[in-house]
């Protein structure tokens, strides 16, 4: 017979790392027998992964280890990852063919990218995340020979910010971007302009409204015809759903993203819970700023789910706060309508992550 586990946390994201953070500050201990599964042993905190790559942090200073934090909380950790989930008969299923039954389930996994088709080898594509593979290719860069022409993909924070980190840590490489839409669509028009101007000053070149479709003959190809030289690609395009999130029977987006209601629970589901990339609610985009807030809820109504009480309902904030490092300790800030940048902004920044990541 199947051992049935109070509570699983499939995932160690910044909400799970959240919950957990939270139920140890307040001495809450969970049940006997919940488990967080995570195929690593550390999880990387994303907003200081390209201060890492630009040189200004160490890899501990980003991660954070998951045993220590887990055992505190009385939970065990698994380093499983996930294949198939069975709301119907309640049950998970690990990357290893093993089956678990829950009585509550979370999910904080995280996304896929997406990414252009690759019709040989002659372009390497290395997705932003999950970042060991990222961190893995820049540490074989700084060893060996790096891309004489690195391309980043992506019009968004994270692809500006690993854009500049990687342009100051491989001086040798012509590192350029190409988004498919305009840099920073979703920001103010100020933020756009100072990154713009960033870019200009380290050399970068930004491509703008440049759709990359497939990866052939040392070339990257537009939809549009457009081709640009390059020896590899980082990929930090939009959200893509895990392939098991349309399969699994929960209720997910057109887009394959996990449904969720404001107590963040699972559509039609109330004894499975999602945050961050992998969930899908109105007003709530795929951000950490996003996630950490999520998180301190979903730390409360997973203790009320397990209690019988009644949960509280997250409401997304109405703007939220970006800072996006530009790798020489600088950052540009974005809130709303407003932009400005500087030094200082870059301190405020580095406060909070260490701060976070400390915590």
């Amino acid at each position: 017979m199947t051992e049935l586990h109070p509570l699983i946390l499939a995932g160690a994201g910044h909400a799970h790392v959240v919950v957990l953070r939270r139920w140890v500050a307040s001495g809450f201990r969970a049940p006997p027998g919940s488990l967080l599964l995570s195929p690593e042993a550390t999880t990387w905190y994303s907003g200081m992964m390209p201060g890492l790559l630009a040189g200004r942090f160490q890899p501990a200073d980003c991660a954070v280890d998951l045993a220590p934090l887990c055992r505190a909380a009385g939970i065990d950790w698994i380093d499983r990852g996930i294949a198939a989930v069975e709301p119907a008969t309640a049950r998970i299923i690990l990357d290893d063919g093993h089956a678990l039954a829950y009585r509550l389930l979370s999910f904080n996994v995280g996304s896929g990218i997406a990414a252009p088709e690759q019709l040989d080898d002659s372009v390497e594509l290395i997705p932003a995340k999950p970042f060991d593979r990222l961190l893995t290719a820049y540490q074989r860069w700084q060893e060996a020979a790096a891309p004489a022409r690195l391309m980043i993909i992506g019009g968004g924070a994270s692809a500006f910010e690993l854009a500049v980190a990687l342009q100051r840590s491989l001086p040798g490489t012509d590192v350029s971007m190409a988004c498919s839409s305009g840099l920073l669509a979703g920001h103010a028009p100020g933020v756009g302009r100072r990154a713009r101007r960033v870019l200009a000053a380290r050399g970068v070149a930004l491509h703008e409204n440049a759709h990359i479709k497939e990866a052939v003959d040392g070339m990257l190809i537009g939809r549009d015809g457009r081709r640009w030289a390059a020896n590899a690609a980082v990929l930090a395009t939009g959200s893509a759903a895990h392939a098991w999130q349309a399969r699994s029977g929960l209720t997910c987006d057109e887009r394959g993203f996990l449904r969720i209601g404001q107590t963040l629970a699972c559509l039609d589901q109330p004894d499975v819970f999602a945050t961050g990339d992998c969930a899908s609610l109105p007003q709530a985009p795929h951000a950490g700023v996003y996630a950490l807030r999520q998180g301190e809820v979903l730390a409360g109504n997973l203790q009320a789910a397990l209690n019988g009480r009644p949960l509280r309902p997250y409401m997304p904030q109405r703007r939220a706060l970006a800072l996006l490092a530009t790798a020489d300790g600088g950052a540009i800030a974005s809130y709303g309508p407003l932009a400005f940048s500087g030094r200082w902004v870059g301190r405020w920044k580095d406060h909070l992550d260490l701060s976070f990541v400390r915590g």
